[in-house]
């Protein structure tokens, strides 16, 4: 999503509101973990309908939980919190901290995935499968989103969204982009620089007209 920089004469339309109650879904699966925590909205994932309801967002990116519950939830925030401090530094060009490399690492090793071949009508398939109790496997699987991404050489292009009430993250693709949503961070940047000016050319109208208003003095 890039943002149009062009200004018009007329107003930019108001921001649209999201369609869901995640902001911004659909960047690396790290990203999206870390977004479960904007700084205005406070956790969307505090609680097991939060988490089921991001689930259920993330489609076939996770394997399906059949049913979230406090395992689930705390093994969840564990990797999240292992995340933060481990791509915040890494987006930084610096050594992320072996803490949170260790976290990271315990939660891959508590689910490790194997393959298996599956017999089916016409020949052979094989699935990736993990070991584990939901909660480990889905940690295990947040967990490695993460390491993707942290050996990703893109990660130093992470980029937090520029607007100032936000801190969503994003991996932009256009190197342009500024906003994690342009319809709605963008549009909002630009009804603001709209009226910020409009009120300054107000305010030298006023200024000028009083000027001419004011009579000659003569010595």
């Amino acid at each position: 999503m890039t943002v149009n920089e062009t200004d018009t004469g007329t107003a930019p339309a108001a921001p649209a509101a999201p369609a869901a109650a995640f902001p911004l879904i659909g960047e690396p699966l790290a990203l999206d973990l870390l977004n479960t925590r904007p700084a205005a909205a406070g956790d969307l994932i505090a609680g097991p309908a939060g988490l089921a309801a991001w689930l259920h967002g993330q489609g076939g990116r996770l394997t399906p939980v059949a049913e979230v519950g406090a395992a689930e939830l705390a093994a969840v925030h564990a990797v999240r919190e292992a995340a933060d401090g481990a791509l915040s530094a890494a987006v930084r060009g610096e050594r992320p901290p072996a803490r949170a490399l260790e976290a990271l690492n315990a939660a891959m090793a508590a689910a490790p995935a194997h393959r298996e071949l599956v017999r089916e009508e016409g020949g052979l398939r094989s699935e990736r499968v993990r070991a584990g109790a939901p909660a480990e496997r889905l940690a295990a699987e947040l967990a490695e989103a993460v390491a993707d991404l942290l050996t990703d050489p893109r990660v130093t292009s992470v980029r937090a969204c520029e607007a100032e009430d936000c801190v969503l993250l994003f991996l932009p693709a256009h190197p342009r982009r500024r906003w994690c949503v342009a319809s709605a961070c963008g549009n909002r940047a630009r009804v603001a620089r709209y009226y910020a000016r409009h009120k300054g050319d107000q305010v030298q109208t006023v200024t000028g007209s009083r000027a001419e208003e004011r009579p000659e003095t003569t010595s």
